[in-house]
């Protein structure tokens, strides 16, 4: 809730006038409890889950097998729309229950570690300086979480559910355990702990994780994802590997980055997979060059 009764006072406060940006988040919070305002993080999580996979399973569904075939990582799984929906319902409960209940508890916390919710807002500059912050601690810590659920226990009691899901869609990119829900908030919590921010950039730390968490479960490899341009970025290629092998599993562990994978030695699998995958085109094209030039030569000579 901010401290201010009008327009006019904020601006003595600043000492300048308020961007448009900042006289509509006046209007917006002036009267709205600060523990109200984060629990926005449970509505705001829920509608991007609704709605950022819609496309992608709608492709899926509607479109003919043979013209996804070429970007489907793996085309010849489709699941049915009745799969895909019992997913979806699954997971809105699940997030609703753990995120929800997570915002009631976590909120001393969030005000101790200097999230605020008053003016100035942000420049674009320092929002976008704390989002990269952010995603490669989550990318770090989230790699080392991913490697502890994938030992024995940690894969029989809690991980084996998200890998229900050998070959992933959309909707499918946070269904886990209740459990893995909660301690994979750990390392997205972390950051901006460490780095604390404005309420509306922890908003859109959130939305920007989730996107990139239904963009790595797709399926798909479009030529044209932006994502193709971010650095060591995996990408649903690179996540797809480590779902299509399961629980045993040991490549491609990183969330977001590939470099911990590289580091650590835990991209030989991927590696070996590429290499193979290289080859058997490498033969296909070769024997396609050699039956073509036998069928142009016994043309010549007929």
């Amino acid at each position: 809730m901010l401290p201010y009764s009008s327009a006019a006072e904020a601006e003595a406060a600043l000492g300048r006038s308020m961007t448009f940006a900042e006289a509509a988040w006046l209007r917006y919070s002036a009267t709205v409890p600060d523990h109200l305002l984060f629990c926005h993080n449970v509505a705001i999580l829920l509608v991007v889950y609704t709605l950022a996979p819609l496309p992608l399973a709608l492709l899926e569904q509607l479109t003919p097998q043979a013209v996804t075939s070429p970007i489907k990582i793996q085309p010849r799984v489709r699941l049915s729309a009745a799969a895909v929906f019992r997913c979806y319902l699954d997971t809105a409960w699940v997030l609703l229950l753990t995120v929800g209940m997570l915002g009631i508890v976590s909120f001393p916390v969030v005000k101790m570690v200097g999230i605020r919710t008053g003016l100035p807002l942000p420049t674009l500059g320092e929002a976008a300086a704390q989002m990269a912050v952010y995603l490669l601690i989550e990318d770090y810590l989230g790699y080392w979480i991913h490697r502890l659920l994938h030992t024995k226990w940690g894969y029989e009691k809690i991980h084996r559910v998200h890998h229900e899901f050998s070959a992933p869609v959309s909707y499918a990119a946070p269904y886990a355990h209740w459990v893995e829900v909660l301690i994979l908030g750990v390392p997205s919590f972390t950051g901006p702990a460490i780095v604390p921010c404005h309420i509306t950039v922890l908003w859109l730390w959130f939305v920007v994780r989730q996107i990139e968490a239904i963009d790595i479960h797709s399926g798909f490899e479009f030529p044209f994802n932006p994502t193709r341009f971010i650095p060591f970025y995996g990408g649903a290629e690179f996540h797809d590997y480590h779902h299509r092998v399961g629980e045993k599993s040991q490549s491609n562990f990183s969330s977001v980055f590939t470099f911990c994978d590289y580091l650590y030695g835990t991209a030989k699998g991927y590696k070996f997979h590429k290499a193979s995958l290289a080859k058997v085109c490498g033969c296909q094209i070769s024997m396609h060059l050699i039956f073509k030039i036998l069928h142009s030569r016994y043309y010549v000579y007929i």
